[in-house]
């Protein structure tokens, strides 16, 4: 009964671990709002500050996971070259190592209940008073993070696993085999990492296992390795869905870290043995070592770390040339480009936190601005074609986009609706809020274009004449819905507009309005006078009405954009 509690606790406290390390995270993230992803953006002009972002980022986030499938992203959105992800992806393996030093800091002889307790009871107080409750969000998964890692000292204590013949035999005998069981320890922390989804994890179990002198110090490394391994699998799994380029940037973290666990191996013991030195601790290749379990944790992240550092000092002046072998590996083909049905930068396996998602949903919300732009550039050639054939042919484009503009809505609204039901910031939540209504936009804008080639094949088809009065008033109210539109989606490519552009939209508005009303007057009366006979007025005045509701979702858009901005 006492084994099966403290199985039980083993993996309680693993769990707690993780979670805290999750809820830390989000905590941040929600604090820094889009800050972190506007460092990312602008913080990689070269290779060293890449590097150094990445870092920087992942320290701060306490996942590289996170920070790898954020730059997998931002090359899908075109936001980040390949070369700047690589770099950011370096720096990310190196921002990892800072969670080992602070389960050695946990592991210590100071109790960290004298910390946790305190640090859940202001947390606590801040989340239920909701005004710094970012703060306290990021305190409890601190202080979950610290308590996971203090029982799972306390269990392994407990659990006396060194004095178990069975544990050590099995270890021992796994242990014997020379470069055999590093292949087979890198393998198992592969996997092992692979199933969790966290490295952090992994390490903490590493560190027990050393630190109780259960696990020899060369073995516990080899994990340590395959654990580098591991967290690379995530972001290559979550890109398979994204563009080439973003498959690209996953594989590239791959062969990065390939590269530095092939080394390594090449010169392991003597590695091994020179950072057991630094700690004073004498290296036996197999064997436990009976010293501090704190210096065998150290050992562990100072491997780690070095590691890490060494691999990226290494391939750093390489980047153009790793860049090159994951493409040479991953080619484009024509058949990969990016389809008009297809959303181009988001997926549901692409989203990797919810404050870091938004801005890939502005991606896309503009690729869906553009597509309605083509589509009012579609309806102009439908009017103006005779040929039956390219009638025919334009028509059914535009239905066929109409059909894409319900499944962008949809999708994109989907993926909004997931990213609402994370941890948001309020700014980020009112941001969402409207995100969604412009997406319900331009899909009514995409509705009015359709409905729209419904009235002009009705006009082709009922060979309906206008007059050359008519055809003036129906070209000038398509150019201004042309520039109407091309406005829209400069403001949603920049994710804002300014307060001049904002009234110019208003005034372009209110004179199709205007120019609306004098139409339908002008339609009335020239049907009273026979100028042209009562069904091509009423087509006629269904095209005009149709530009004029077109223009209203125009300005409904630009609307969302102007208030989202002076919100901020």
């Amino acid at each position: 009964m006492e084994l099966a509690l403290q199985i039980v606790t083993l993996f309680g406290s693993v769990a707690m671990l993780m979670y805290g390390m999750k809820v830390m995270s989000e905590g941040l993230q929600k604090m820094a709002g889009s800050k972190l992803s506007k460092v990312l953006g602008t913080m990689t002009t070269n290779r060293f500050t890449g590097v150094l972002t990445g870092s920087f980022i992942t320290a701060a986030v306490q996942s590289s996971t996170a920070t790898t499938v954020m730059t997998v992203s931002f090359v899908s959105a075109g936001i980040l070259s390949l070369a700047q992800a690589i770099s950011v992806i370096m720096g990310a393996n190196i921002g990892t190592t800072f969670t080992a030093w602070i389960m050695v800091a946990g592991g210590g002889s100071f109790n960290l209940k004298l910390i946790i307790f305190p640090a859940i009871v202001v947390a606590v107080a801040l989340i239920y008073s909701k005004r710094k409750a970012n703060i306290g969000d990021f305190l409890i998964g601190l202080a979950f993070m610290l308590l996971g890692l203090a029982t799972l000292k306390e269990n392994a204590v407990a659990m006396e696993l060194h004095e178990k013949t069975a544990v050590t035999g099995f270890f021992g005998a796994t242990s014997s085999w020379g470069y055999g069981s590093y292949f087979l320890y890198l393998l198992v922390g592969g996997i092992l990492t692979f199933a969790v989804q966290s490295s952090a994890a992994i390490m903490a179990i590493t560190m027990t296992l050393c630190s109780t002198h259960v696990l020899p110090i060369d073995m516990g490394i080899a994990l340590v390795l395959g654990e580098n391994i591991g967290t690379t699998i995530t972001s290559n799994i979550v890109a398979l869905s994204a563009s080439v380029q973003a498959r690209r940037a996953a594989l590239a973290h791959l062969v990065f870290n390939l590269f530095g666990v092939i080394w390594v191996l090449c010169i392991f013991r003597p590695f091994v043995g020179g950072v057991c030195s630094i700690w004073g601790v004498d290296f036996t290749p197999g064997q436990t070592s009976d010293v501090d379990p704190i210096q065998l944790s150290a050992i562990l992240a100072t491997f780690h770390t070095f590691f890490n550092v060494f691999n990226t000092c290494i391939l750093i002046g390489f980047i153009k040339y790793l860049e090159k072998l994951v493409i040479w590996i991953l080619p484009s083909k024509p058949e990969q480009k990016d389809t008009d049905s297809q959303l181009r930068f988001i997926s549901g396996g692409l989203m990797s936190t919810s404050e870091l998602s938004i801005l890939q949903a502005w991606k896309e919300i503009h690729v869906f601005g553009v597509r309605t732009q083509r589509m009012v550039g579609m309806i102009h050639d439908l009017y103006s074609e005779k040929d039956d054939t390219q009638f025919t042919k334009i028509f059914s484009r535009i239905e066929k986009y109409e059909g894409i503009c319900d499944r962008m809505e949809f999708e994109i609204a989907q993926y909004l609706n997931n990213v609402a039901d994370g941890r948001l910031s309020d700014q980020s939540k009112h941001e969402v809020h409207k995100m969604l209504r412009i997406v319900s936009e331009l899909e009514s804008v995409g509705d009015a274009n359709y409905n729209l080639s419904r009235y002009i094949r009705h006009k082709h088809d009922n060979a309906i004449k206008y007059t050359d009065y008519q055809e003036q008033n129906v070209e000038t109210m398509m150019y201004l819905l042309s520039g109407a539109e091309a406005k829209m989606v400069e403001a949603l490519e920049h994710g804002n507009i300014s307060e001049e552009e904002f009234f110019t939209m208003t005034n372009m508005e209110n004179e199709i309005n205007n120019f609306r009303d004098e139409l339908k007057t002008q339609n009335m009366q020239h049907i009273t006078e026979k100028e042209y006979d009562y069904t091509t007025g009423v087509n006629y005045m269904d095209i005009i009405l149709e530009l004029e509701k077109m223009g209203d979702y125009i300005i409904n858009v630009e609307e969302a954009l102007y208030e989202h901005k002076h919100d901020k």
